[in-house]
């Protein structure tokens, strides 16, 4: 699965959400993290400036913004497949 996680420079929440995807995969679950840097892009800007961290997937249209836990992460994980 890969799993994109809208962020930008500076955010110490988008790093604690990266730990926690990064602590998912190194308790085995299988995906790939793709960092997106919504300042790149106006319109990312306009979707996710006030959202960040956001993770999306790739086989739903389902996200996932801040607040979340380790707890939150999993189920949204298992929801997805």
């Amino acid at each position: 699965m890969i799993l994109t996680l809208y962020t930008t420079l500076g955010c110490h929440l988008c790093e604690q959400a990266l730990g926690l995807l990064q602590q998912s995969q190194a308790q085995g679950r299988s995906m790939i993290i793709q960092e997106v840097e919504i300042s790149d892009s106006d319109d990312l800007m306009m979707l996710y400036g006030i959202r960040i961290p956001v993770i999306k997937t790739d086989r739903a249209d389902t996200e996932l913004g801040w607040p979340f836990d380790a707890h939150g992460l999993t189920q949204f994980l298992d929801s997805i497949g």
